[in-house]
């Protein structure tokens, strides 16, 4: 079993430290362009390049006197690198460091995301084809509908799992932009050159027009598509949840020696993983909220959306992880009960082949309204009588002027109804 999640490299990413050195990667990166161009001396960016180097702890300390994050954090680099520090953010404004460093951190933290879903998909699809014809109950509104198999579940789970991989890949390509145009975005400082060349050295796409900021619908979709990943966690944590109800007791999640699950009722044994990763995907999406509101600024720009993005940002690609996480800890060591699934299913007497016996009565000229008035009387029976429905069937005079003992019979088949879970594998699995 996978080892429970430690909150490693993602956190990492989301540091003071990491952030401010994302800041100073702008700023050399800017640094150099300038002396490509001509700009600023080359001997200065050699000097700065030496020297440069910062502390967050006092980066702090100024920022409590000049309440401006990225004055806090120029004048902290001037301290280290002397009279060449004058070249540091030439003709640039705050935005100009913030926005660019922000794509390259979102970019970075969506990057480990992505080989968490890379690594989701490998435990579904094991287990898909483990389970892959085990029968058990399909259900619509919580009630028994026909046959499925616990493979074709997860099969679907990895389904979206892949589709979220894709999601994920067009959200890395549509926050990957920089922008070094200026106060209001008409490079009224420097010239557009200087932030292709910067954001070619960055990795990242130069944003064909800008105000100070970044458009933040570039953020509200990036957050969109977490939410979204986070969402298809929860998807997977309801199922179990409801699986490993006491009625139904088909699947249940890792339960360790010494845990405890009521500090009242010592037999209690609760889904609390998976209560967790739905409580939490919840935060994820309220995230995304916040970032539609962000999309509406005053002209060209206000803060209102940069204290909200100092929160929403890290916690939605951290929370994105550790659900992701949790759930491939979850179906790694689920258990589950085949046999249990298959008493379910029978536990109604082969009701769940009413559908086939509807199709097989029209099949033999007997209208939809006539077949449907014959069958669902019998089903009935079994709601109300707890009869067996394979019995009353059999026994049914009006549908054996249509069918033989042994056509019905194959109609109670499992291996009949099921007969197209390989080639749905095939399709999903591309095998």
């Amino acid at each position: 079993m996978i080892e429970r999640y430690t909150l490693p490299e993602m956190g990492a990413i989301w540091t003071d430290e990491n952030r401010f050195q994302r800041w100073l990667d702008v700023e050399m990166a800017v640094c150099e362009v300038h002396a490509d161009m001509g700009t600023i001396p080359r001997d200065a960016v050699e000097k700065i390049r030496r020297l440069a180097s910062f502390s967050a702890d006092r980066i702090r300390e100024i920022e409590r006197i000049t309440r401006h994050d990225v004055i806090a954090f120029t004048t902290a680099l001037a301290e280290t690198i002397g009279p060449e520090s004058r070249f540091i953010h030439y003709g640039l404004t705050s935005s100009d460091v913030v926005d660019t460093a922000n794509a390259m951190l979102m970019r970075d933290a969506a990057a480990l995301i992505l080989e968490d879903l890379d690594r989701l998909g490998r435990v579904l699809h094991r287990r898909a084809l483990e389970f892959k014809h085990t029968p058990m109950a399909g259900r619509t509104h919580g009630v028994h509908a026909e046959p499925t198999t616990f493979g074709l579940v997860l099969a679907l789970f990895y389904a979206d799992n892949e589709r979220n991989k894709e999601r994920l890949r067009r959200a890395i390509d549509l926050i990957g932009y920089g922008k070094i145009s200026g106060a209001v975005g008409t490079f009224s400082h420097l010239d557009p050159e200087v932030e292709e060349r910067v954001c070619e050295k960055l990795a990242l796409k130069p944003a064909p027009i800008s105000t100070q900021v970044i458009q933040r619908d570039r953020y509200a979709e990036y957050l969109s598509t977490l939410a979204i990943v986070a969402s298809s966690m929860e998807k997977i944590a309801l199922e179990v949840r409801h699986l490993q109800r006491t009625e139904v007791r088909e699947a249940e999640e890792p339960f360790s020696v010494g845990q405890k699950g009521s500090s009242a009722m010592p037999h209690k044994r609760n889904p609390v993983t998976s209560e967790q990763i739905c409580g939490l995907a919840r935060v994820v999406r309220a995230n995304a909220q916040a970032a539609f509101e962000n999309i509406a600024l005053w002209h060209e720009r206000d803060i209102s959306h940069s204290s909200v993005e100092r929160v929403i940002v890290p916690d939605s690609c951290i929370l994105t992880d550790y659900l992701i996480h949790k759930t491939e800890w979850l179906i790694d060591g689920l258990a589950v009960y085949p046999a249990r699934m298959r008493a379910n299913l029978e536990a109604m007497g082969g009701v769940t082949s009413s559908g086939q016996l509807l199709v097989e009565l029209t099949a033999r000229g007997v209208t939809r309204e006539d077949a449907y008035s014959m069958v669902q009387p019998l089903a009935m029976k079994v709601w109300d009588e707890g009869a067996s429905f394979h019995e009353i069937v059999m026994n049914d005079e009006r549908i054996a002027e249509f069918l033989s003992d042994e056509e019905l019979e194959e109609l109670f088949d499992l291996e009949r109804q099921l007969r197209n879970v390989d080639r749905i594998f095939e399709r999903v699995f591309k095998e």
